[in-house]
């Protein structure tokens, strides 16, 4: 086991900064999603931690050890790239003895470590197949297979299962996530799937432009996002906006009590948060669109003011295109200039959490 230090880490191609100034703590046995979009400098980030890029500043340490200019192959680090990247002209067992062999053990060592190998990663019995007589799950065994026999201090995975469809995606996650805590290994996990990053993470780190938006445990995250870009970026979130005045949301499908000042706010609603009931009237939102998902029905509905927002409804509901609701709130964000101002997830009046009603 180890500990990650990143300390104002920064990657700059011309005058773009990829990744601009992260600091970062990854604890022994910890696994650290970076999350977020396409170009936000998760993958640049985990490059450099793994030697592949060249850091233009900051510090990478690992146990107290400064391994900033340290070539990737000094590095106590093992990389899983999105591609398999597995030698074609050689076996499994010979992809994975690689980098044993140059570092020169006797041959019954390698051979050891190689079956250990095989059967962490659930493909005893395959070393002497060849890649292209794999699934692409079974390569994607191999690459990490390959990475954990030489028993690095820190792993790092770069997407690994992006290119895999979901069932296999969500089975290997949870195999790579039991491998993770059996070894104990400081890992850093790159994704942009938001359930990738809620099912196995212990911490994640929300990535935007280079910057940490937020860090946080999971549930933290998804239920107390800082900002509004975190809050719209995990999960499904519904945002309106409108002003606080006298102390209220004023929305004419919406009123709330806000203990903030008067003026703009955006109102952030997950779907699960929201209760429907008939209208009581001509007026108040309407069902756009009713989604069967088995477990429960997704409802899209448009608001008087044009937006649209989505609420989760129990599975025998019946809601229709057409039909007209009054909304009920269980826990919403208040967010001002893309900062959270209010969360009533952390409000200690459970009669207000309960059922903030427009009437």
């Amino acid at each position: 086991m180890a500990r990650l230090t990143v300390h104002a880490l920064e990657k700059r191609f011309a005058n773009t900064a990829a990744v601009d100034r992260v600091s970062l703590d990854v604890e022994d046995g910890e696994l650290i999603c970076l999350l977020g979009p396409s170009g936000s400098g998760k993958s640049t980030m985990l490059r450099m931690i793994g030697g592949f890029e060249r850091p233009t500043g900051g510090q990478i340490l690992i146990d107290g050890q400064d391994v900033t200019h340290l070539p990737p192959e000094r590095r106590p680090t093992g990389m899983v790239f999105q591609s398999h990247a597995l030698w074609t002209h050689m076996t499994v067992a010979g992809n994975i003895a690689f980098g044993l062999k140059l570092r020169h053990l006797p041959r019954a060592e390698v051979r050891d470590k190689v079956e250990w190998a095989l059967s962490l990663v659930g493909l005893a019995g395959y070393g002497s197949r060849m890649p292209y007589q794999l699934s692409g799950g079974q390569q994607q065994r191999v690459a990490l297979a390959r990475s954990l026999v030489l028993e690095p201090k820190i792993l790092l995975l770069d997407e690994p299962f992006a290119s895999l469809d979901q069932h296999l995606r969500e089975r290997l996650r949870e195999e790579v996530r039991d491998i993770q805590q059996r070894l104990g290994i400081t890992t850093l996990f790159v994704t942009h799937g938001q359930d990738e990053a809620l099912a196995i993470s212990d911490r994640i780190a929300v990535l935007k432009d280079g910057r940490i938006e937020q860090l946080d445990t999971p549930d933290r995250v998804y239920r107390r996002p800082q900002t509004q870009f975190t809050a719209g970026f995990i999960g499904t979130m519904g945002f309106i906006e409108a002003e606080v005045r006298d102390g209220r949301f004023q929305h004419p499908d919406l009123c709330l009590p806000l203990t903030v000042s008067d003026g703009p706010a955006t109102l952030a609603l997950r779907p699960e948060d929201i209760v429907l009931a008939p209208a009581t009237g001509p007026e108040g939102p309407v069902v756009v669109r009713a989604v069967d998902f088995g477990s429960h029905h997704q409802v899209e509905l448009q608001l008087s003011e044009g937006e649209r927002i989505k609420a989760m409804t129990e599975a025998s509901s019946r809601w229709q295109r057409g039909d007209r609701v009054r909304l009920s709130i269980r826990n919403h964000a208040l967010f001002r200039d893309g900062k959270v101002v209010l969360s009533s997830a952390d409000t200690p009046d459970v009669e207000l959490k309960k059922d903030l009603i427009h009437g």
